[in-house]
Order: C-alpha cells, then structure tokens, then sequence
C-alpha cells in the first residue's frame, strides 16, 4: 500500500461556494481526508484576464480549455473591482470542513495579488497579508490554519521568514520530491516543507497524449511506495467540471492499493528531516516561474 498525500487548493469565490461542498461530500463517500488551503479575502482572480497578452498564458487558456474548465464567473471575477470577500460571505463552508475532519490550511488572503507581485511585496505587506488571512479563518471556525501553502507554488525568502513567525505546523509552498526543512541564507528554518511532486490536472491535460479519459490511470503510475506522493488537486476543477473524474480517481486508486491522507500525516520524525534551499525554476504546462526544491531539476519530479 502507498499514500497520497490530498492538497485541495481553494482560489476562489465560487471554488468555496460550490467546489468545496461537492469535494467534502465525495471525500466523505470514500471515508478519506485531506488538507484544505483555503484563499480568505478578496476574489480577485478575474484580474488574470490581462495575462492573455502573454502568450504562454494564452496558449494554456487554449490548451485546458479555460471556459469549460474553470466558467465566466471565475475567470472574471474582480477584474475591474474588489471581488467579494470569500472569508467573511462563506465562512460556515471552513467551519463545515474542519468539523469533518479535515486539515486547516490557509493560501492566501488575496490569491491574485500574492501570485501576482510577491516578487515585489515587503516583509511588512508580506506579514500583513498572512495575518489577515489567519484572522479571517480564525473567524470564521474559531481554530487557525495549522498550516499554508503559497499560492501558485510561488515563494521568496522573505515569505519564508515572514511564515516562520506563525505557529504553522508546516508549509506547502513550492514542487520537490522529499519533506525537507528551508534553508534561507544560510539558516534553516524551523518549519518543514511537504512539497507538491505530481503534476496538476491543467499541466498535463493535452500534453503528451493525456487526456480526460487516460489522465487518472496517468497520474495513479507516477506514484510509488517509496516515494513521497503528493498531489494538488483545485476546488475549481475537480470539485466542479472534473468531479466525476476526480471521484474515478480515487476509486481507481484504492484498487491500487493506494490511500489517501492529509498531508500533515506524512511528516516523518524531526532529526529525519534534511534541509535545502529553494530556487525558482520554470515548469512545462505552466506560465511563469514556481518555487522548486534545490537539486530538484526538471524530469527529477512529475
């Protein structure tokens, strides 16, 4: 038997309202839990319409077929004005997560701007968003996110410095192939890293022969007993057009002897851990730059 470890990011507006509930109920039928990352201000995603001028961004809107994909309503949204705040309109939908059973995690307090300009943002913008974010969850469940993940595998080392004044158990903030603690400046952080290592379903789809009908039987053959398995899946996408994919995935990944955990339950014991630095790197299917583990290069993880 394998485990997987479910990170469930959650962008948006419409992702919570709509994605999160169809994700709980189908995680409930197959009795496993997983870590949510929950995006708890302002909507803002629609704003990454302009990033059609680019065209990697273009070709992948193409490629994935956006507007079936992700729909209007999340492509759109806040694109000329501050989307709705997602924390303070759909808190009852974290509390409803955490009562069943599942990991509290927070993404962002606005995605957009975080994926947008963290290559720009201060320490003090940094710690101010994370602090708005861990408030508004806190809110709304009455428990902290004992975890985050930087939206779009994007971090700097100001992030991590500014995350490692949180009493966040973990952080998912980047690609790699093993659980390892960041190493900034020369100094290693007390906060270990559980790093994505498959794909996402938008990275691959149309990409090497893969499609809807062979994706799950794709993905299921990159995981390994011996390996550390962890896949991001979006409450955008198989909480919504893909759920009944994602559901055949995990029927089909229990024939196989897999099962699927929170990501908290796969931190080994602490003087287990190595340490390594974080470096940017570019990732086919996927527009711009994502934070990767160092000595983990191209082809070394899917």
């Amino acid at each position: 038997m394998f485990r997987v470890g479910l990170r469930i990011d959650v962008d948006t507006f419409r992702g919570t309202q709509e994605g999160v509930p169809n994700l709980l109920k189908v995680l409930a039928e197959h009795r496993v839990q997983g870590t949510f990352f929950f995006s708890a201000g302002p909507d803002n995603m629609g704003r990454n319409i302009w990033r059609l001028f680019r065209p990697e961004f273009l070709h992948k809107m193409w490629r994935t077929k956006a507007k079936r994909l992700y729909g209007w309503d999340i492509l759109l949204k806040g694109t000329f004005w501050r989307g709705p705040l997602i924390g303070k309109e759909l808190g009852k939908i974290f509390k409803t997560t955490v009562h069943e059973g599942h990991e509290l995690g927070l993404h962002a307090w606005d995605h957009y701007r975080w994926q947008t300009h963290i290559e720009s943002m201060g320490g003090e913008e940094i710690h101010r968003q994370l602090v708005q974010g861990v408030e508004a969850i806190r809110e709304r469940t009455g428990t902290s996110p004992v975890c985050s993940a930087a939206p779009a595998w994007r971090v700097t080392d100001q992030a991590l410095l500014e995350k490692a004044k949180f009493p966040f158990r973990y952080n998912s903030d980047c690609r790699g192939t093993s659980i390892f603690y960041p190493v900034v400046k020369g100094k290693t952080l007390p906060q270990p890293q559980i790093p994505t290592t498959l794909s996402t379903f938008d990275e691959v789809l149309g990409r090497e022969g893969v499609d809807r009908e062979n994706y799950n039987e794709y993905l299921i053959s990159l995981m390994r007993e011996e390996s550390l398995n962890v896949l991001t899946i979006h409450a955008e996408v198989e909480g919504m057009s893909y759920l009944s994919l994602f559901q055949e995935f995990l029927r089909q990944l229990r024939v196989q002897g897999g099962q699927v955990v929170r990501l908290g339950e796969l931190l080994p014991l602490a003087d287990q851990i190595a340490g390594a630095a974080i470096e940017r790197q570019r990732v086919e299917g996927r527009e711009g730059w994502l934070s990767v583990q160092h000595g983990d290069g191209e082809g070394r993880w899917h």
